[in-house]
């Protein structure tokens, strides 16, 4: 799988970081913490792509037009 087409949970709105230092990642929309970030988890249990992704509106790096 190239680096382009791989799900990036940190730009997805229901990616969050845990308290957990054993299960630092967790996904809102699947319920569960992760010590692996929640896309390669899913991958690796279902062999596809999540479904889930939702690309946040606020928080995105802006970019740098200079």
């Amino acid at each position: 799988m190239s680096q382009q087409m791989r799900t990036e949970c940190r730009m997805c709105l229901h990616y969050y970081v845990t308290w957990d230092e054993r299960r630092p990642h967790g996904c809102r929309a699947m319920k569960f913490k992760s010590k692996m970030v929640p896309s390669v988890v899913v991958m690796r249990s279902s062999g596809a792509e999540c479904l889930l992704f939702e690309l946040k509106k606020k928080g995105l790096p802006k970019k740098n037009t200079e």
